[in-house]
């Protein structure tokens, strides 16, 4: 299987290096070198709500594989920038992760040295890129980074695909995610690079709906499991978890994202 081979991936190595630490987190904080994350934070947009929500998809997959203890909240805005979210307000005591529910109904009050392990986030689909708000994504991505270090967390950057007539986005958008990365020592999540690579092998497979910007069922599945490999470094070939998709569609997939975060490495 042949891979698109960008230009800048000789810039990565910084980015794949990573050590999670941070002068600003909390010696009980989490680090990447902790292992996988056993509680993540989504922030976004309608690209990780789309087709049930993202994060439910990686849940599956990782139930799947018999991976548990892994809790994941969406907290998603539609149409929003990095700059619409409040990241702060979803570490307060007593807010989000206080509570679950249990079999029966029943409510477990939760007692967490932190809500979250990593925080995922995204800016708006053109925004990296975008003239008048490209300053504005490199300028969230790091107030966003320091708060979420200093509540002992990991940041961790997902690098969105390029609309389904606009394929130079590709580059252009992980270029930018890249370079934030390394600013920010955060993760890069290359579900971009992702989508580009299953085009080229498989055209006949559609990844968007009618609006070329959000994602098929099959690009929602497609992007959760390079989130499995890249956040929880879990193979998803051979799971079980299809999502619906046929067979043969989802194995593709789940090729094409092993094959996409290993190819993402030095």
């Amino acid at each position: 299987m042949k891979l698109i081979a960008l230009k800048f991936l000789s810039t990565l190595v910084a980015v794949a290096a990573l050590t999670g630490c941070s002068t600003t987190a909390q010696k009980t904080g989490y680090s990447i070198a902790d292992g996988p994350p056993k509680s993540v934070l989504w922030v976004g947009n309608s690209f990780f709500y789309y087709n049930n929500s993202m994060h439910g998809h990686v849940g599956n997959l990782l139930s799947a594989a018999k991976v548990t203890g892994v809790r994941q909240t969406s907290a998603t805005i539609s149409g929003s920038g990095i700059n619409w979210h409040d990241v702060s307000a979803h570490f307060k005591p007593g807010g989000v992760g206080s509570y679950s529910f249990l079999p029966g109904n029943v409510v477990k009050f939760n007692t967490l040295d932190r809500p979250f392990d990593v925080v995922l986030m995204m800016d708006c689909s053109q925004c990296p890129i975008h003239p008048q708000l490209q300053s504005v994504f490199y300028d969230y991505s790091k107030k966003h980074s320091d708060t979420v270090r200093s509540y002992g967390a990991e940041p961790a950057l997902f690098a969105s695909w390029a609309y389904q007539d606009a394929p130079e986005m590709t580059q252009q958008l992980l270029t930018e995610y890249v370079k934030a990365g390394k600013a920010n020592n955060a993760q890069v999540i290359p579900a971009g690079l992702a989508f580009a690579n299953s085009i080229k092998i498989k055209p006949d497979l559609n990844l968007y709906v009618a609006d070329k910007r959000h994602p098929s069922l099959a690009g929602t599945y497609l992007a959760a499991n390079v989130v499995l490999a890249s956040l929880f470094k879990q193979n998803p070939v051979g799971n079980t978890y299809t999502a619906g998709l046929p067979a043969e569609t989802a194995k593709h997939l789940q090729q094409v994202a092993w094959d996409t975060v290993q190819a993402f490495k030095p």
